[in-house]
């Protein structure tokens, strides 16, 4: 099966999957995950699955990609920051949906492989910063949308302050295992409101930088 017979076989499986919103569906059929994937797993670029980009990090099973991304709501006047580059996917489809995307990574190797892939694919509105996730990018904020694309234990209070009001945040919250849940947050006049969006599993969140080798 071709990659884009297997990339509408996938497009079809979301929209079974929840994902109505015709925008995500849209970034994904026009984001080449292909180019986002190790050499070794090309083959599977378009299954619904996680795969391994080193460093013990993941590039994220599509389903949740999609899901996070429609719990957002964006639209093409917001600024969004994302936690966690990755292969730099996720902001690669956030790209096509917002205005902004400001992309946090705290691995250098991993951040200087997205920045190649967004060079290639022409994203020229995605900004990279190497950085710790947990403090969030201050100078920018603040911001009407922020996804954590890892799991903290807690809600890193960092990133609730950057938060405009009426913005929202996706991430997935608790320890490794079964018992992470995909969490929407909206900050309003008052307060925060918290929904809950259904189990899921993710790699943590980890505070601070890493020690380069």
């Amino acid at each position: 099966m071709s990659l884009e017979a297997r990339k509408i076989r996938l497009i079809m499986e979301l929209r079974r999957g929840g994902i109505s919103d015709t925008d995500v569906l849209s970034a994904i059929e026009r984001i080449p995950r292909e180019a986002f994937v190790p050499k070794p797993f090309q083959d599977q670029s378009y299954e619904n699955m996680a795969l391994p980009i080193g460093r013990g990090q993941t590039l994220s099973q599509p389903q949740v990609v999609a899901m996070m991304t429609q719990a957002l709501t964006l639209n093409k006047r917001m600024k969004v920051l994302e936690v966690g580059t990755g292969s730099g996917y996720q902001a690669a489809i956030l790209s096509r949906l917002c205005r902004r995307v400001y992309t946090i990574e705290r691995y250098k190797e991993l951040l200087s492989e997205a920045e190649e892939r967004f060079t290639e694919l022409r994203l020229h509105n995605v900004t990279t910063k190497l950085g710790d996730g947990y403090k969030g990018w201050k100078e920018q904020a603040p911001f009407e949308r922020i996804i954590i694309t890892a799991a903290p234990k807690e809600i890193p209070q960092a990133l609730l302050e950057q938060l405009a009001i009426g913005g929202i945040l996706v991430l997935p919250l608790g320890s490794q295992g079964n018992n992470q849940e995909l969490i929407r947050i909206t900050r309003t006049e008052h307060g925060f409101d918290q929904e809950n969006l259904g189990g899921v599993r993710f790699v943590p969140l980890v505070h601070g930088m890493p020690k380069e080798r």
